[in-house]
């Protein structure tokens, strides 16, 4: 029995230096390693499409900013009214992080004056476009200047949506883009309501926003010195191009410079 008694504690104690040994060789556990540091959000780009158009006015100038790592949506508006159009652009730039560069063409400086006003919006890029006052609508904006040629061919249906007939998209609104490509564009315009020229803004975002000016100095649509003026009124840094209303179809690249300089210096602010 006494020889049993010293062979178990013999083994029971060579168990326990073996089970000491082991948890003492078991390196210990790594610290956690420190949460990543979000990144930090990057200033992004949102488009305003104006009427007679839709989003695939910009297929051109998209590309050019993707290429230099900026984000860019482009809105698809219903052109029902400035209210429903205001509504949609706010609704896109809420979904954004970090700032944004708000760009409209035509009806859509209108659209940008108001929802401008977004605490998100660092500036905003007008291109050939309205650009009201508070209190403004956009049809008022032409007083004093002659009707320009592209308005006087406008069509309006029973519902008093307005379109641009093939004849008039091809020599008034993209004179300067090959005509395969304006009979495109006619067929993917988005008619607006032309009740909608006649809404006024009720605040003007430029007041309060840093921003850009691109006048189309062939523009047929919008007077060019009426385009002057405005850019003028709201105290935007201005660049002139020799296009048709739609520079961004017709010099893609010129207008995305302009664009990326508001993204730059948003960066900045």
């Amino acid at each position: 029995m006494t020889t049993l008694t010293t062979t178990l504690r013999t083994i029971a104690i060579a168990a326990a230096v073996v089970s000491g040994a082991a948890h003492a060789a078991k390196p210990a556990a790594a610290p956690a390693a420190p949460a990543a540091a979000s990144a930090p959000a990057v200033t992004s780009v949102v488009i305003v499409h104006g009427a007679f158009a839709d989003g695939s006015d910009w297929a051109k100038v998209i590309p050019l900013l993707q290429a230099k790592g900026v984000k860019v949506t482009a809105i698809q508006n219903p052109l029902t009214s400035l209210k429903d159009d205001v509504a949609v652009t706010r609704r896109v730039l809420d979904a954004q992080t970090g700032k944004v560069v708000l760009v409209g063409h035509s009806w859509g400086g209108t659209v940008i004056t108001e929802a401008g006003a977004h605490d998100k919006v660092a500036a905003l890029v007008y291109v050939a476009a309205f650009a009201p006052d508070a209190g403004q609508a956009s049809a008022e904006l032409g007083h004093g200047y002659a009707p320009s040629p592209g308005i006087g061919k406008l069509v309006a249906d029973s519902e008093g949506f307005v379109t641009l007939p093939p004849e008039a998209m091809r020599d008034d609104f993209a004179q300067d883009v090959p005509a395969a490509q304006t009979a495109v564009m006619s067929a993917t315009q988005g008619p607006i309501k032309g009740s909608a020229f006649g809404e006024k803004v009720s605040n003007a975002a430029w007041k309060v926003k840093p921003s850009w000016y691109i006048v189309s100095s062939k523009d047929r649509m919008i007077d060019p010195q009426q385009q002057r003026a405005m850019a003028k009124k709201i105290g935007a840094r201005t660049t002139v191009l020799p296009s048709s209303h739609v520079p961004q179809q017709s010099r893609p690249a010129d207008v995305a410079k302009v664009i990326l300089e508001a993204v730059a210096a948003s960066k900045q602010g």
